[in-house]
């Protein structure tokens, strides 16, 4: 599929056509001060820009991303959410999460801005280790996610670790 409805993706040196409706869209504001939604990280196939404040984001299906968002009134802030999310095929079970359609799979969820914050510094921690956070383990998130949840600190995730769950992708288990 062509035009508008399609995203093209690059596999070695030809382009494939996906199209839009197999994607996972992210809706992003940006009001100054009042809603801002940001992707901390992840790798988009597409960006389609609606205005000044709004655009779209589009992922492939197993693709994963982490979505901030955040809200606040003129009485402070009444928002602070991280997701981290695996974007899924088309027609796959998933959750609901608002600004994503048709949804993902829900690998790390954290309210509050004490949780989200931390959440940036674990990000940034594996970042520094030299690992790209698209690439870290589903399993990982996960466990970060519930140990935050019973208020425990997560393991660290290191270097073998991530090269151990490479190899296990790569083999298919």
């Amino acid at each position: 599929m062509t035009g508008p409805g399609a995203a093209p993706m690059r596999v070695g040196r030809a382009a494939v056509e996906l199209p839009a409706d197999s994607l996972t869209q992210v809706e992003l504001t940006w009001v100054e001060k009042r809603t801002e939604h940001w992707i901390r990280f992840g790798r988009e196939l597409r960006e389609q820009i609606l205005d000044r404040r709004r655009r779209i984001l589009f992922f492939p299906p197993g693709s994963t991303f982490a979505l901030v968002r955040w809200a606040a009134n003129e009485h402070g802030t009444v928002l602070s959410r991280l997701d981290i999310l695996r974007a899924v095929e088309p027609a796959a079970p998933c959750q609901t999460v608002p600004t994503v359609t048709p949804g993902a799979d829900i690998l790390l969820r954290v309210d509050g801005w004490p949780k989200v914050e931390r959440m940036l510094q674990l990000i940034d921690t594996i970042e520094a280790r030299g690992i790209d956070p698209i690439e870290v383990s589903p399993d990982h998130w996960r466990h970060v996610h519930n140990r935050l949840t019973v208020g425990e600190a997560p393991r660290a995730y290191g270097l073998r670790q991530h090269q151990a769950f490479l190899l296990r992708r790569e083999i298919g288990a």
